[in-house]
């Protein structure tokens, strides 16, 4: 009687010291990957009141730093217009 064949895709080939390596490592990577998805899925979906309260103060304060930025450049264009006023006299 003929043995049936195994099938190849059902049976791993022989793999070199070097491609098991670099499969384990594509494996840890892999499951690295799924959890980081999970952390970032998690913290997307449910921010904490650490990160909320943190973006309100950058947001407050990057308000603060556009209102004195505006009045520096009226500042600094007013000036300018009373130097020209004053060189047209």
């Amino acid at each position: 009687m003929d043995q049936p064949q195994a099938n190849p895709l059902l049976s791993p080939p022989e793999l070199s010291p070097m491609e098991q390596e670099v499969l384990e490592e594509y494996e840890r990577l892999a499951e690295n990957m799924k959890k980081l998805a999970s952390i970032l899925d998690t913290m997307a979906n449910q921010p904490t009141t650490e990160i909320l309260d943190g973006l309100r103060e950058l947001e407050r304060k990057t308000s603060l730093v556009f209102t004195l930025l505006k009045a520096s450049v009226y500042s600094i264009v007013l000036q300018q217009e009373i130097a020209w006023g004053d060189q047209g006299h």
